[in-house]
């Protein structure tokens, strides 16, 4: 719930002791435009500085521009020839059609069903609800499988609720974001693959970018751009795929065109009109 070596949202390492919000992932091999105004040297240590402060949110978290540094790659020795060949597609299986507070539940008991669980998962704990207690309890409780679920909370509740930690991203106390300034935390799925299944366990990989930061005028933590991999740990708990631990690891990251970034209003424009997605397969 993103979010290594302190998940923001993530990490190559455990999720159950770990990471959260993803170190920075940049390649020094792209260039970005800053705005008109904009002015070029302005330092970006507060992003760079997070990735020691927090050692413990999932993804993790997903997520996200900040945070989890390491290696940790996951085991692959169950890889099917499927899985190393064949690119994420649509199924004719019905999607899930219940929720449990907000997040698609009631997957079926398969591959696919695993992987729809994993993206859906990732993208809820790669959240900006995160930062909200309620929101976060509620997240938590949801993914996570029962026998972990109070430990995993504890330790979400120690990362996301430390003063340095929300003071070094730019936020109040209490997890919201300053007046006039809007904070932004998602991630954006980009393909899925199993890499190890049984009847009631499944190793899902989920590969995506975030968008981690705060919008708006006098922002000290604009939104940044960051690629991660999360691998999923799954088991079939109650009738539903529920989460029991996670690793994470940078990229792969794409190589970044020379486009202009957008001001500090197009960006707050952008995350207030454009609503996320739920994904199943």
């Amino acid at each position: 719930m993103s979010l290594g070596d302190e998940r923001g949202y993530g990490e190559s390492s455990r999720g159950g002791d770990d990471g959260a919000y993803g170190g920075y992932a940049g390649t020094g091999q792209t260039r970005t435009r800053l705005p008109e105004g904009g002015d070029p040297r302005r330092p970006r240590t507060s992003s760079r500085s997070l990735v020691t402060v927090v050692g413990v949110v999932v993804l993790l978290i997903a997520a996200i521009a900040f945070a989890n540094r390491g290696g940790g790659d996951s085991d692959t020795d169950g890889t099917s020839d499927k899985a190393k060949t064949a690119p994420t597609a649509a199924s004719g299986e019905r999607p899930v059609e219940t929720k449990t507070a907000g997040i698609p539940t009631g997957y079926a008991q398969s591959e696919q069903g695993a992987e729809s669980a994993a993206t859906n998962y990732g993208i809820a704990l790669g959240s900006a609800d995160m930062f909200n207690t309620e929101r976060r309890h509620e997240i938590v409780s949801t993914v996570y499988a029962p026998d972990v679920a109070a430990d995993r909370q504890s330790k979400l509740d120690e990362a996301f609720s430390g003063e340095d930690f929300l003071a070094n991203i730019g936020l109040n106390k209490d997890g919201s974001a300053p007046s006039g300034q809007t904070f932004v935390s998602r991630i954006i799925p980009v393909g899925t693959k199993v890499t190890n299944s049984s009847a009631d366990k499944a190793t899902v990989e989920l590969w995506y970018t975030s968008l981690f930061g705060l919008s708006g005028e006098g922002s000290t933590n604009p939104v940044t751009e960051s690629w991660f991999t999360t691998t999923y740990e799954l088991q079939w708990v109650g009738g539903d795929w529920k989460v029991t631990d996670f690793t994470q690891k940078d990229g792969p990251v794409p190589v970044g065109r020379d486009q202009r970034a957008s001001t500090a209003e197009d960006m707050t424009k952008a995350v207030q009109e454009y609503g996320g997605f739920t994904y199943a397969r």
